[in-house]
């Protein structure tokens, strides 16, 4: 699936720029950035400018490089998994204490060809989620932002009405994701 950039935007001009030639180089470079959110995700470059990104705008940079360059059958995915103490071994602290087993997290990926990439991650890999993932719909890059979190928190109001026993609000457990994802950062 490589393809050589070409010069033909302005996120293939600047990873031509640092040296980088081709989409493979470019995940893999992406893929190497440390995890860490950015200041805004709406700046097309905050991964770049900022070393490091989330899912979400690792994988949204990607997206706009295969769209600037022609690269078809790119999608951008947001899916929902149920992260855990397996699959997520970084939050097991924060589910223990507030007792809970899972907590549905949107995540977003490059489907290939059909398959599934996970660029989020130097150790990322399909296998640590897609077993627990519930749901998944394309996206736009531009979906990253205030979609993607309404998406993420209609879920969430549906699965503790599906769970009675969580005796959490939907605040509260989007509250309790927060302190999910900063443990994903240390």
């Amino acid at each position: 699936m490589n393809t050589i950039l070409q010069n033909t935007g302005k996120i293939s001009s600047y990873l031509i720029e640092m040296g980088i030639s081709d989409f493979d180089e470019a995940c893999e470079f992406v893929k190497n950035l440390p995890y860490k959110r950015n200041i805004n995700k709406e700046n097309i470059f905050c991964i770049l400018e900022e070393d490091g990104g989330t899912c979400s705008t690792k994988h949204a940079l990607l997206k706009r490089l295969a769209d600037e360059n022609n690269i078809r059958d790119v999608k951008l995915m947001l899916g929902i998994f149920k992260m855990n103490s397996q699959n997520t071994p970084k939050i097991a602290a924060v589910l223990q204490n507030y007792r809970l087993k899972e907590m549905p997290e949107a995540h977003n990926y490059l489907k290939l060809e059909n398959e599934i990439h996970d660029f989020t991650t130097r150790n990322s890999k399909p296998e640590d989620f897609i077993h627990d993932l519930v749901e998944e719909i394309e996206i736009q890059p531009d979906q990253i932002t205030d979609f993607k979190v309404d998406y993420h928190k209609k879920f969430l109001r549906n699965y503790l009405q599906q769970n009675p026993k969580i005796n959490y609000s939907p605040a509260e457990l989007w509250q309790i994701r927060e302190e999910c994802i900063v443990a994903l950062q240390h």
